[in-house]
């Protein structure tokens, strides 16, 4: 049976994201971007520290009614895109290079 492999699905891009001209975090951006996953340690460890989803998302109810939502504050984040480009990289190194099955590391 032919492997697939994720990243093949991911055409290589770079992300336009309006960031401003003097932008005190580029520097870690692109340390971050360009991150190579190449140990299966580190992409487990990266998979297990990056989460599948923000983890403060909520909507508080009463009963059936929603009081209120808590919109996905991870998105504040000013390297959150970094940081699940990275994660995907590591899946990507798991189940392309590695072979692994990262089911356990999709969330749900």
């Amino acid at each position: 049976m032919p492997r697939l492999h994720l990243a093949s699905w991911v055409k290589n891009h770079s992300h336009h994201h309006f960031h401003p001209s003097f932008s005190p975090l580029q520097p870690l951006r692109q340390w971050l971007n360009q991150i190579q996953v190449k140990n299966p340690k580190t992409a487990r460890l990266l998979c297990s520290l990056i989460p599948t989803q923000c983890p403060f998302e909520r909507d508080i109810k009463f009963g059936d009614r929603t009081i209120f939502h808590i919109p996905p504050l991870c998105k504040l984040n000013p390297v959150y895109e970094e940081l699940v480009s990275l994660r995907f990289r590591a899946l990507c190194y798991l189940a392309d290079e590695c072979g692994e099955d990262i089911t356990a590391y999709l969330g749900g």
